[in-house]
């Protein structure tokens, strides 16, 4: 093994022996009473109605992941509208704003082809 590499592998290995431990430990100390009302679905004073087995609308997945699709544009986009003038500055600016355009182009194609598709309507 290489030196440079050595201390991320003990770093690993502790980290590793770490959790394994500290696991193990509160297996060991942690108190077994299981009762009927903790073993139930939900533990909140709720009685659990139907079964858990539900299938839902493969509808709800896709709107999520388009959620987190936008939710992950937004993430991107707010840090460089906020640094967009340092980059005019430094020259930078009109290649800043064009990538951007392209990004946010590549997403606006994929919500028309979703809603061409119709996966946005409910009914």
């Amino acid at each position: 093994m290489s030196p440079a590499y050595q201390p991320v592998f003990i770093f690993s290995v502790l980290g590793i022996a770490f959790v394994t431990v500290t696991l193990l430990i509160a297996a060991l100390l942690r108190p077994n009473l299981p009762k009927p009302e903790k073993l139930t679905t939900y533990e909140c004073g709720e009685r659990p109605v139907g079964q858990a087995w539900a299938q839902f609308n493969v509808r709800f997945y896709i709107i999520a992941l388009l959620f987190v699709i936008f939710d992950v544009e937004t993430v991107f986009v707010f840090p460089w509208a906020a640094q967009l003038r340092r980059f005019s500055d430094q020259g930078l600016g009109v290649f800043m704003f064009v990538e951007m355009l392209i990004f946010l182009g590549i997403l606006i194609v994929g919500l028309a082809y979703a809603w061409r598709k119709g996966v946005l309507k409910w009914t």
